[in-house]
């Protein structure tokens, strides 16, 4: 099974934040790489193909928004499910991610890992239903 490992990338500027999506992501078995840019994010997206994306909007070099715009953009990138985890937790930028720029989910810092989790295997299982038979 170790081939098959699901593989996400995190890109979050919080240096801390990062480490610890990454940490919560490695204990339950994904393959996890992390960004601190929008920049780097893309590059990294680019050449991985991740299975999915989370995404600070309070980022920098580009912007978390214009991150997502650029992947759905791109026919190599534009499949990729996001899930976007931020402090913006406003009720508008919820109702813009998800129902206006259709993330897959939103997810509101501060949060528990164990929701984090629920949420991601949530999305992958969505995402590939047809690997599973």
């Amino acid at each position: 099974m170790a081939d098959q490992l699901k593989s996400i990338i995190c890109i979050e500027d919080d240096a801390d934040m990062n480490e610890l999506i990454q940490l919560i992501l490695r204990r339950k078995g994904f393959k996890v790489d992390g960004a601190m840019n929008g920049s780097d994010g893309l590059r990294k997206i680019r050449e991985a193909i991740p299975d999915l994306v989370l995404l600070d909007l309070m980022i920098g070099d580009p912007n978390g928004w214009e991150v997502y715009q650029q992947l759905k953009a791109d026919e190599k990138t534009k499949e990729i499910p996001v899930m976007i985890v931020t402090a913006k937790a406003e009720c508008v930028d919820k109702v813009l991610g998800l129902y206006i720029a259709k993330v897959v989910d939103y997810v509101s810092k501060p949060f528990l890992p164990s929701d984090l989790i629920e949420r991601v295997n949530k999305v992958l299982a969505k995402k590939s239903p047809e690997k599973n038979i």
